[in-house]
């Protein structure tokens, strides 16, 4: 029992600092949408600027990536335990570290401004980076859950009695015997 809160504990703390760097690389990646300074605030410069879908791209890319990385390494290290305080640490893990790279990612300005628009003559300036489909929020615990469940499923396939039906032994022998000539 003890083991088990302990490993659910240690991936979530590992996937929510994961979450800091995620937010950082976002931060770098993504580009900003382009806003004009008007008496009444900052208005959106390009009404059809693509950078607010961008933005929402590059997270789940990279919330992706970190997500089939994180799903990955927790499954080698539990091959030898109990995997489900694992599995659960990757799906609570990857919902806090996807909420911590959105809120390093919109308070960090790393990235290159992309403040060009048409038609527009007064002075651009970068607006802030923004997650505009809050459903990409779910890329990593999906992704990391779903490879874990995956690999497992490979692993529990290759294992199972049912791959041999017939008393343990391959009734057709090692596949390096079979002669391909026909003869």
């Amino acid at each position: 029992m003890v083991r088990g809160v302990r490993d659910f504990a240690i991936t979530v703390l590992v996937l929510a600092l994961t979450g800091v760097l995620a937010g950082i690389l976002w931060s770098l990646a993504a580009p900003r949408p382009p806003y004009v300074v008007t008496g009444r605030g900052p208005l959106l410069a390009d009404p059809s600027t693509q950078a607010l879908i961008a933005a929402d791209g590059w997270f789940a890319v990279i919330t992706g990536a970190f997500g089939l990385a994180c799903g990955a390494i927790g499954y080698s290290v539990s091959r030898g335990g109990r995997p489900l305080p694992v599995v659960v640490g990757l799906a609570a893990g990857g919902l806090l570290g996807a909420h911590l790279a959105l809120l390093v990612g919109e308070s960090v300005n790393l990235g290159v401004a992309s403040v060009t628009a048409s038609g527009v003559s007064a002075s651009l300036v970068a607006g802030p980076l923004e997650l505009t489909a809050r459903g990409v929020l779910f890329a990593w615990p999906t992704l990391a859950a779903g490879l874990f469940f995956a690999l497992e499923g490979i692993a529990g396939y290759r294992d199972s009695p049912l791959r041999r039906p017939f008393g343990g032994d391959d009734p057709y022998g090692p596949l390096s015997s079979y002669d391909i000539s026909g003869r």
